[in-house]
């Protein structure tokens, strides 16, 4: 389901991802003098000639800054020179170096020498490790051979993979990270903000992201804010609320992420660590869902505002070929759930046929990672290419071109030639009719399909709801994104009778309600922008009108609950994640409603 927000390669360029270009677009600072506006695209890396090339390809006698930007986008990814100098400084940078070292070792080896260049740069960090004494000084390269920790990859792995890294001492996966390069710090906060179940990837994935997002916050700083900061000293580290959960009542990860059951593993299908208190027993029933992985303390606070109910962590790599690991907390009944049917695809190769005939042995996932709202650039597919073919048959260059396609989600779609997925393609995986997305841009369709729910294990949750409404349902569906919960009903064969949907979007209102359109729907759908819309007296008018609700659905901004991609991960008091207490405020009035009309 789709996240309520505020609203809602590369030859010169530095950023690789369409959602980057989201962030340009989201910035209050997206209407500036064009004197500043050139001046931030040559801080991009944008050479001057390209800006002056895609201003007069963009027209206009002041084009807007993101039509600018767009060009620009389009102009370098449609080059076909593998990289540039900056580029590759970028990128050498990107792997730990320092860039005093990556500048001297390309002065002394030529930029297109890069195994020559990396090379050097692992006997300039050896030296200059023997010289240090303090760990936080370890520059290794991340792709070192001398370290199998470190090339311990992003993204999924094979369940005995993920096992082992699951089974680390923390204490050994900080060491491995400062080795990396990481400072310590901001290792150890990765580390206690992403918890023990964490694989190393992932903690690597919530450095990385934590270091875009202050990138882009300093990049859109005033100079005189660009000025303070530089000059103030760094900020200690924010506390946790003092209301926030004591050890003995934070909620822990479970290994497997299977819930209290799931299709294919019938023996660990459990019941509820607890009894649904009786003041929250349904109907009306309630499924909220967010990320599993937020900070410290956050799902006991959820929990603890949605009437103490437990929450079912489940990752739905095993409802299809991706992973995605999400808590739900829900007052629905667990028994006699049933898959959805056609059932999915378990596999890439399952699910795409025809990356069998150029999918390399080494490549040994069956799995990708979970589906994001950024894809891989061109250049980088192309670099992978191209190194494939100069060293043939290499071990550790196919490991660290497995290390990008996990990363990535790549698939291979022909010799040594990998692509990132196809927005038809993630519609598949999360479980969507085909062209659910289709007739928008490519960059919002990856958008709206990173951010929706996985139809497949929702639907195996919401099952349970056919035969107790085999007339229909009637739904109050908050933060709907484009549909996710409304798709797995439909599947289910669930009859809508009412939706009421809630969704600030209209790129998704669009989307959800072409489909309700193209379904056939026979029932009502009304539509809400913004929660705000929804107070008690609006909220019991509608229950006046159409009976009531039979569910209340949704998934609230976790803006500030990921660690991926977002420039603030302040928890539950973030300007977006803060939303989910309007999802209890709506849920507490239609209970409170639905009470005195049972009366």
């Amino acid at each position: 389901m789709a996240k309520h927000s505020a609203g809602d390669d590369d030859d010169d360029v530095n950023w690789n991802t369409d959602d980057e270009i989201d962030n340009f677009q989201s910035s209050p600072r997206n209407v500036v003098h064009m004197d500043e506006t050139v001046a931030k695209f040559i801080e991009m890396g944008y050479s001057i000639e390209m800006i002056h090339r895609a201003v007069e390809e963009t027209g206009g006698e002041n084009p807007e800054p993101m039509m600018i930007l767009e060009t620009l986008f389009k102009i370098s990814t449609s080059s076909e020179a593998s990289s540039s100098k900056s580029k590759v400084i970028d990128e050498l940078i990107g792997m730990g170096f320092s860039e005093e070292l990556v500048i001297k070792a390309i002065q002394g080896h030529g930029e297109e020498n890069l195994e020559e260049i990396t090379n050097a740069l692992l006997s300039y960090a050896e030296a200059e490790k023997m010289r240090e004494t303090e760990n936080e000084d370890i520059t290794n390269n991340y792709f070192s051979d001398d370290n199998d920790d470190a090339n311990l990859y992003l993204g999924l792995s094979s369940s005995d993979e993920e096992n082992e890294l699951n089974s680390f001492h923390e204490d050994g996966r900080l060491q491995d990270l400062i080795k990396m390069g990481y400072p310590r710090k901001e290792a150890s906060i990765a580390l206690e903000r992403c918890g023990e179940i964490a694989s190393l990837g992932e903690v690597v994935d919530f450095i990385f992201a934590a270091q875009m997002a202050r990138q882009l916050d300093e990049f859109w700083a005033a100079p005189d804010e660009q000025e303070r900061r530089t000059n103030e000293p760094p900020p200690r580290r924010r506390k946790l609320n003092t209301d926030m959960a004591n050890d003995d009542e934070l909620i822990h990860l479970p290994n497997p992420m299977i819930g209290f059951g799931v299709p294919k593993e019938p023996a660990l299908i459990t019941e509820r660590p607890v009894p649904i208190p009786n003041i929250a027993l349904g109907p009306p029933y309630f499924y909220y869902e967010n990320i599993a992985m937020t900070p410290k303390g956050v799902w006991a606070k959820m929990s603890s505002h949605l009437y103490d109910i437990k929450p079912e962590f489940v990752d739905s790599m095993y409802f299809c070929a991706a992973a995605r690991k999400r808590g739900y907390i829900h007052n629905l009944p667990i028994k006699n759930r049933f898959e959805i049917q056609p059932t999915p695809h378990y596999t890439i190769q399952e699910e795409f046929p025809l990356t069998k005939k150029w999918w390399p042995a080494w490549d040994k996932r069956t799995k990708l990672n979970c589906v994001l709202t950024c894809i891989a650039s061109a250049q980088l597919t192309n670099r992978i290419r191209k190194r494939l073919e100069k060293h043939e048959g290499d071990p550790d260059v196919q490991k660290d071109v497995v290390d990008q396609c996990k990363k990535w989600n790549l698939v291979w779609v022909g010799k040594n030639k990998a692509a990132p997925l196809e927005p038809y393609e993630m519609e598949r995986l999360l479980g969507f009719p085909n062209n659910h997305t289709r007739g928008i841009s490519r960059t919002d369709r990856y958008k709206s399909l990173g951010n929706s729910f996985q139809v497949d294990t929702v639907a195996y949750h919401l099952s349970v709801l056919k035969p107790l409404y085999p007339k229909g349902i009637n739904v109050l569906s908050l933060f709907t994104g484009i549909g996710g919960g409304e798709v797995a009903l439909h599947r289910l064969q669930i009859p809508m009778n009412l939706v009421v949907s809630v969704e600030i979007s209209e790129v998704n209102r669009n989307i959800f309600r072409s489909f309700w359109e193209q379904t056939n729907q026979k029932g009502d759908l009304i539509e809400f922008r913004d929660v705000e819309e929804l107070d008690d007296r609006k909220i019991e008018g509608l229950m006046d009108q159409y009976g009531g609700f039979d569910l209340i659905i949704g998934g609230s901004p976790c803006n500030n609950l990921a660690g991926a991609n977002r420039v603030s991960r302040s928890g539950l008091e973030g300007d977006q994640s803060s939303l989910f207490y309007d999802y209890c405020r709506i849920l507490e009035a239609v209970r409170r409603k639905a009470s005195r009309m049972r009366r």
